[in-house]
């Protein structure tokens, strides 16, 4: 969007965590006068926002960590729907005991993602089960750790959605060391489809945030609120199921699989051995001519009859 706004430049800025900037971030964005901010799953105090409007700098909140007000403005993935595809995906495999990891519980998305999930395995009449739910905190590591515990579980889950692809890489480390195999022992379902997730081994199936997409709506929704432009507060665009090739577990949806392949190999060989019969019996015929025995079809039509 900016390239099309020659006039525009943007600036990058980290600060603070997940929820909020550093408490001296207004006093440096004041000072800067930008044409305007969006945060990245921050939250505004109502103090900030005044501070933000009175000096004329429109904002955006992309991916917000908490419920925005009806005054601010918002981009987001559908995070419920997202849940909702990613379960829906593994029950379809024959998975019933499907482990989650999710993000941290303070932050909306989080929510939504478990929200989806648990109303996928409404739909097939299954109840949540705790021991199946582990907060996450997105990270590697944190996948890693929350894996482990649920996979020491005696009756471990034979399914995991992870709350984002960092941490469902960390669910591939915990299935090795656990000498489980992805997918034959273990499904995996990630979160944001990132340009790793197609690079693991197996390719990791994944929901995927339309990320770009969001970025250029919230840069186009700042430039029309600050150019007075009519635009709409809050966008929710949708999420989609990327399915890179990982069956259920055999047992599970994988017997399906494997009794598709024995039928397949039953109709292969059903064809093949009348083929194999015909084969064998010239190749008995010609055994007879190069040893000099006489055809026994030739030799019964030369004899005269009675």
């Amino acid at each position: 969007e900016t390239r099309h706004s020659p006039d525009i430049s943007v600036i990058t800025t980290e600060s603070g965590t997940r929820q909020h900037p550093d408490d001296d971030w207004i006093t440096g964005m004041l000072r800067r006068r930008p044409f305007g901010v969006i945060f990245i799953f921050a939250n505004l105090t109502e103090k900030e926002k005044t501070k933000l409007q009175a000096n004329g700098i429109p904002y955006v909140i992309f991916d917000p960590s908490g419920e925005p007000s009806n005054d601010d403005f918002s981009v987001q993935a559908d995070n419920w729907a997202g849940g909702v595809l990613a379960t829906r995906h593994l029950l379809a495999l024959g998975h019933t005991r499907i482990g989650i990891i999710t993000g941290p519980e303070e932050m909306m998305c989080s929510r939504a993602r478990l929200d989806g999930y648990t109303s996928a395995l409404a739909e097939q009449g299954i109840a949540l089960d705790p021991e199946l739910v582990t907060e996450g905190d997105f990270t590697t590591e944190g996948g890693y750790a929350q894996a482990m515990a649920l996979l020491e579980n005696p009756n471990r889950p034979t399914a995991i959605f992870a709350g984002s692809d960092l941490q469902a890489m960390g669910v591939y480390e915990a299935a090795r060391q656990n000498r489980l195999r992805i997918p034959e022992d273990l499904s995996v379902v990630g979160f944001d489809d990132v340009q790793t997730s197609a690079f693991l081994g197996p390719a990791l199936t994944t929901v995927r945030q339309p990320l770009h997409d969001m970025a250029a709506v919230s840069t186009r929704m700042l430039i029309d609120t600050a150019e007075g432009r009519p635009t709409q507060h809050h966008v929710i665009l949708p999420t989609t199921l990327v399915v890179r090739g990982q069956p259920g577990p055999l047992g599970v949806g994988g017997a399906l699989m494997a009794a598709q392949r024995a039928s397949d190999i039953g109709m292969v060989c059903g064809l093949l051995i009348p083929v194999l019969g015909n084969f064998a019996m010239l190749l008995r015929k010609r055994q007879r001519l190069v040893h000099g025995e006489p055809d026994k079809a030739t030799a019964t039509a030369a004899q005269p009859s009675a």
